[in-house]
């Protein structure tokens, strides 16, 4: 059973190490702003992600380990490092 389980998590793990790679690359400092386009060229895939955070303003970020990321309006992200990681 625990082969079974390691090899369906293999391609979710594979994505989300890319995601995290494309984000801390593009986003070297604290906080971007990033149009869509530019995230999917680079491979990014915003379908897969570790967890969501809902601020008290409604908004929810979509993290990928210590980068989230926000959809702004038009087809712009704000992507942000969280500090406390």
């Amino acid at each position: 059973m625990k082969a079974g389980i390691n090899s369906s998590m293999k391609p979710v793990n594979s994505i989300l190490r890319k995601n995290h790679a494309i984000l801390s690359k593009l986003c070297p400092e604290n906080k971007i702003r990033i149009k869509k386009d530019e995230l999917l060229k680079n491979g990014f895939n915003p379908d897969y992600h570790t967890h969501l955070h809902q601020t008290q303003n409604g908004n929810t970020y979509y993290f990928c380990y210590e980068y989230g990321f926000l959809k702004l309006e038009g087809d712009v992200f704000l992507v942000v490092k969280r500090s406390d990681c």
